[in-house]
């Protein structure tokens, strides 16, 4: 066992945990945090996704001792009062049906567009495909990355084409 400081979501914690532990689990089991997932295990649905140093990482395949830099989990983008503007684009929308892969679209979205605020359709779909989606609410959630895409800074173009059905 060994000792990790790590700050998530904006608060320090430290862990006694095997240095081979994944990510995913000091996040759920030590720290008690349910937006990440578990899924396949195997890092190719993104269920468990998390940000790390600003980059979407796959929780579950990530060793704790290569951990560097900051963690975001869903949980610390918002509030239910105060939702991020992301998380409130996919309430608009109601693009979420199951909600199982809502962490790792979102997250992934996220990291990418604050990369690539300027990004196309074809790129965010592009950054998406990694994320595996069961429900078909694809329509929607691209709809709500459009509206998050779209809205805020005026470094962000207004009116891009959406990421709907046909587009």
């Amino acid at each position: 066992m060994s000792r990790f400081t790590l700050t998530v979501n904006g608060r320090r914690h430290t862990v006694d945990v095997d240095p081979t532990t994944p990510l995913l689990y000091v996040l759920s089991d030590d720290l008690q945090l349910r937006g990440p997932k578990f899924g396949c295990g195997l890092g190719q649905c993104g269920a468990c996704t998390a940000i790390v140093g600003g980059r979407a990482i796959r929780s579950c395949v990530t060793p704790i001792s290569s951990v560097q830099g900051d963690v975001t989990t869903l949980e610390g983008l918002g509030t239910i009062e105060k939702p991020h503007p992301i998380q409130q684009a996919f309430i608009d929308e109601q693009a979420a049906q199951c909600g199982f892969c809502l962490n790792g679209v979102i997250l992934t979205a996220k990291a990418f567009l604050d990369r690539n605020p300027r990004a196309t359709d074809a790129e965010i779909r592009e950054a998406l495909s990694g994320v595996l989606c069961r429900c078909f609410v694809h329509v929607r959630m691209f709809k709500a990355l459009a509206r998050y895409r779209d809205q805020g800074s005026g470094s962000r173009d207004q009116g891009k084409k959406g990421l709907g059905a046909g587009d």
